[in-house]
């Protein structure tokens, strides 16, 4: 049977070698887990899924193979009714709790599940008495029961059921998707590289005992600087006119890199980087940096990210004066082209879905001067540019 499965994992595009599924039938086999569905589905998720970007995928591709399986293979094994009553005290009314006592309480709720299952015989809409949606029996979903069970399908938005059969818990980690904060920091991570330095304030098992063992069994505490991320990133955002489209998604990623990069510097541009760049957007014309003192303060082995949605007339990348706040006296490719030369690791993130990219000729202009690192802002995107960069 499980060699099906396998194969329902493969068309959902899940990355699922012979070996891990080899490691799935070993631990089966030695029987690692007792005889329930969740406890498969965490074992199968443990030895199948590489990463957590999948999880989400693994949800819905478990979900479609052991459907209807799920429902009936709960029920031959022991049903947990001490954490059903638990949860029943949490989450029903005084009332609620009195009406279920008065139809004989939960253990006679469960005994007519098993009951129904082996009766019924076929989908069931409405009604107050088989499995179904949309009724008010005590089973099913979409309808409305003090007591019930909900199985398969969304909630109806009681919050009443008693266990919720078919959870999603990672519907937003796919690498197609735009992302958010939480996965934008996952993919960042891919970029850490640590190393240990500062004062010695972290105590270093393996040479304590190693030392202490040298010195006849006295001991010999040896403590080293504590690890940190000693990545250091420069980040250039892209701000105002066709970019207030896409202000969340780089307030997200911002946010992120903040989070993640103890060394993280950033200036702000407009369209394409030109003479000058700002710290403050309020005092942009007051407070500039010139680009090339950017260059003379950061070294070579800052990781260079630009961020923009590379969106304005060609003119403006390619022609001195194409600045539209200024007559600046280099094109806005001879920059980019400087900055590509003194950080020899870096990239560009596009907000701009990718499928855009050939209608907008700046974007190809700005590709071709920074050798295609050009990426999409997607967790996918991110996560190739992270590789890039950590070369």
């Amino acid at each position: 049977m499980l060699i099906d499965f396998f194969y329902t994992l493969r068309a959902a595009k899940l990355p699922v070698s012979v070996k891990e599924y080899l490691t799935l039938l070993e631990a089966l086999k030695a029987g690692v887990i007792p005889p329930s569905l969740d406890e498969f589905y965490y074992l199968a998720r443990l030895t199948l899924v590489k990463d957590e970007q999948f999880f989400d995928k693994f949800d819905q591709a478990f979900g479609a193979y052991f459907n209807g399986v799920a429902l009936k293979s709960e029920l031959a094994f022991d049903v947990p009714l001490d954490w059903l009553k638990k949860k029943l005290q949490r989450d029903l009314s005084p009332e609620e709790k009195a009406q279920i006592e008065a139809m004989g309480g939960l253990d006679k709720l469960m005994e007519r599940l098993k009951e129904l299952f082996d009766e019924q015989q076929e989908r069931h809409e409405g009604g107050n008495k088989w499995i179904g949606t949309g009724g008010t029996s005590p089973f099913g979903n979409g309808g409305y029961n003090p007591e019930g069970i909900r199985i398969g399908g969304d909630a109806a938005g009681n919050r009443s059921a008693v266990k919720v059969w078919d959870a999603r818990a990672y519907r937003d980690y796919d690498d197609q998707v735009e992302i958010g904060t939480r996965n934008i920091k996952v993919a960042l991570r891919r970029l850490r590289r640590f190393a240990r330095e500062g004062a010695a304030e972290e105590l270093d098992l393996p040479d304590t005992i190693r030392s202490t063992a040298a010195n006849a069994g006295w001991l010999d505490l040896k403590m080293v600087p504590e690890r940190h991320n000693n990545v250091k990133v420069l980040m250039l955002l892209d701000v105002g006119g066709s970019m207030d489209d896409h202000i969340k998604r780089t307030e997200e990623l911002f946010s992120a890199a903040k989070a993640e990069f103890k060394h993280l510097e950033f200036y702000y541009f407009h369209n394409c980087v030109y003479d000058f760049l700002w710290k403050n957007n309020r005092r942009r014309h007051a407070e500039r940096m010139p680009t090339w003192d950017v260059l003379h303060k950061f070294t070579p082995d800052y990781k260079l990210i630009f961020v923009g949605d590379a969106t304005m007339s060609p003119y403006e990348v390619l022609q001195a004066g194409g600045s539209v706040e200024y007559n600046n006296d280099e094109a806005g490719a001879v920059w980019l082209r400087r900055l590509a030369d003194h950080f020899p690791r870096h990239a560009w993130l596009n907000p701009e879905p990718e499928g855009l990219w050939e209608y907008r000729q700046s974007v190809s202009v700005i590709r071709e001067v920074l050798g295609h690192r050009m990426y999409p802002l997607t967790l996918a995107g991110l996560e190739t540019a992270m590789r890039t960069l950590s070369k």
